[in-house]
């Protein structure tokens, strides 16, 4: 075997943690690990946060509905899909989807499904993103905001999605990653089934 082309990896051991900081939406620690390959210890950091949620919402009239808001990372609006963060005790993405759905957007569908998930930065996160699945949306009442949240909903053609994303519309990785799943979801009905 060419060493270059590298073996099986091997779990690095973990010889212990510590709590670094509690920062509200994650939580940081110092993790000692060995390498398996050389024997070499060393301090990894881990931010530990709540698994989060990502909506791909379509209306009966085969819109995607989107969200637009400020983000202090960037120092930008945004748009994006509708999610955000498993409230503590939530287990199932898709009531999760749901309810996040209905707060950011005051939109409501039929049922829901996951139809994917993903490792935020698993370099250095240790939560999930999932991606949940409704359709048949319609408005039903008011956004249910917090009051660190300033949302604006908008409507865009599904047709308009892959546009979105290469116009630089929608740069959000999380979010594009969503829409991707909901590409692969239609591929699987061979096209049949739009929303």
């Amino acid at each position: 075997m060419n060493p270059d082309c590298g073996g099986e990896i091997q779990p690095w051991p973990d010889l212990g943690s510590q709590s670094v900081g509690n920062f509200r939406i994650f939580q940081l620690r110092s993790v000692r690990r060995r390498s398996p390959r050389n024997g070499v210890e060393r301090d990894f950091y881990v931010m530990d946060c709540a698994d989060w949620v990502n909506v791909i919402a379509i209306t009966a009239e085969n819109e995607l509905v989107l969200v637009e808001q400020f983000r202090h990372g960037v120092a930008a609006v945004e748009l994006e899909v509708p999610g955000g963060i498993m409230d503590p005790g939530e287990t199932d993405p898709v009531a999760a989807g749901l309810r996040e759905l209905r707060e950011e957007t005051g939109y409501v569908g039929e049922g829901g499904i996951e139809i994917g998930c993903v490792l935020p930065n698993s370099a250095i996160q240790s939560n999930r993103c999932r991606t949940v699945l409704v359709r048949q949306c319609r408005r039903v009442g008011e956004l249910e905001l917090d009051d660190s949240e300033d949302i604006a909903v908008r409507l865009f053609p599904v047709s308009d999605m892959a546009k979105l994303v290469t116009g630089g519309r929608i740069r959000h990785s999380l979010a594009v990653a969503a829409l991707y799943h909901y590409e692969l979801w239609l591929r699987s009905f061979r096209g049949g089934f739009q929303g």
